[in-house]
Formats: structure tokens, C-alpha cells, sequence
């Protein structure tokens, strides 16, 4: 029996446009140095290992950006501020009927504070993984192997629900259940055989 969901953030429960693509279409931005920047440095970022703040300051001006960092942050964040609240509401029902959720996300200090401060996530989830606390990161087992041991529970009891199929073969060959999320539609019509009819949708 399912007792938990292990539930990604953006592409699942944050279905805004994803920052890259806002930066290349708002911005006068290298794209060499975007690339560099998101596949180099932001990568020790979300595992903790450096602070964003700091990474970003040596690229504001091969991104076209004239502000300084706060500002910048500002930005992103903001830019990517879009619940997918129709999911959300689902979320918190099950919650009700005491299937605990969480959120697992690769994601950088600063924006999971974000999401904690701005976006009611503190509130909105019984515990929340970040991989910038965590240092590890999906796909790596490690990842999902701290989840399960944290909240002393049976690999059979979850399904982990991510947007991005490395993440999903990860959990899958580490040992729980997953699968790729495209829409609420969708995700509903495998919750429900998932779950005892008295709580399907």
C-alpha cells in the first residue's frame, strides 16, 4: 500500500517556465557562458558545495544583466513562480486522509528558501528535500536512499513522481516506484489505481 509520494518540484508542482529559457528570450546572454555557468559551477551549488550568490557575480555581465546579485535572484525567482496549484490541492487532500508527501527537489539554498518563504511550501509538505542540504542530487541512489532512511519507511510504500526520465530510472534501479509526470490528467488516472477507491479522485 502506498503510504508516501516523493514529489519533484519544478515540472511537477512548479509548472512555470523554466529560467534558462527566460534568460536566453529576456536577456543579451552569452550562450556559451550560460551553458557553462548551469552545467559547471550551478552544479556544486545544488549539492552544497558553493554558494550561488557568489558563483553568479563573475557571469552578471555575460548574462546582460546591469543589477547586482539580489536583484538577479530576484529575478529567477520570481520568473519561475508559478504553483501548479490544481495539483497542489490534490496533494493536500491526501495529506488529510494521512498520506504523508514530500517534496524532493534538486535545488540550490537560496531558492529552496524561496520556495519555503514565498511560495507556501513550509506549510505544504510533512517533510522537504533539498539537494543543496542533502549533498547529493538526483539520479545518484544516495539521494533517494536519504529520503527513505529519513522517514523510516518501506521502499514498496512510495512512488516517486518526476518530469525528468534520468530521475525516474534513478528511483526506479535504486528499489521504489516512479513515474514521469506530463499532467495532472495523467498523474490522476495512475494515482487512482494506485490508491483504495475511498481516496481516489
Amino acid at each position: 500500500m502506498i503510504k508516501a509520494l516523493i514529489m519533484d518540484a519544478d515540472g511537477v508542482l512548479i509548472n512555470g517556465e523554466k529560467f534558462s529559457a527566460v534568460l536566453s528570450r529576456e536577456l543579451n546572454t552569452d550562450p556559451v557562458k550560460e551553458k557553462e555557468f548551469f552545467t559547471t559551477v550551478f552544479q556544486d551549488c545544488l549539492v552544497g558545495k558553493a554558494d550561488l550568490r557568489t558563483s553568479l557575480q563573475p557571469y552578471l555581465s555575460s548574462f546582460g544583466w546591469t543589477g547586482d546579485v539580489d536583484s538577479f535572484l530576484e529575478f529567477w525567482f520570481e520568473s519561475e513562480h508559478k504553483l501548479n496549484e490544481e495539483l497542489m490541492g490534490y496533494l493536500q487532500n491526501l495529506r488529510a486522509d494521512n498520506i504523508t508527501i514530500v517534496l524532493a527537489t534538486n535545488q540550490e539554498q537560496y531558492r529552496t528558501k524561496y520556495m519555503l518563504e514565498h511560495m507556501g511550501f513550509e506549510g505544504a509538505f510533512d517533510k522537504i528535500y533539498s539537494s543543496a542540504h542533502m549533498g547529493t542530487k538526483k539520479p545518484d541512489h544516495s539521494f533517494y536512499d536519504y529520503i527513505i532512511n529519513d522517514l523510516t519507511i518501506c521502499k514498496s510504500e512510495v512512488i516517486f513522481w518526476d518530469d525528468d526520465p534520468r530521475n525516474v530510472e534513478g528511483a526506479i534501479s535504486y528499489g521504489i516506484a516512479a513515474e514521469e509526470y506530463t499532467d495532472f490528467k495523467t498523474f490522476i488516472i495512475v494515482m487512482n489505481k494506485l490508491l483504495p477507491l475511498s481516496l481516489s479522485f
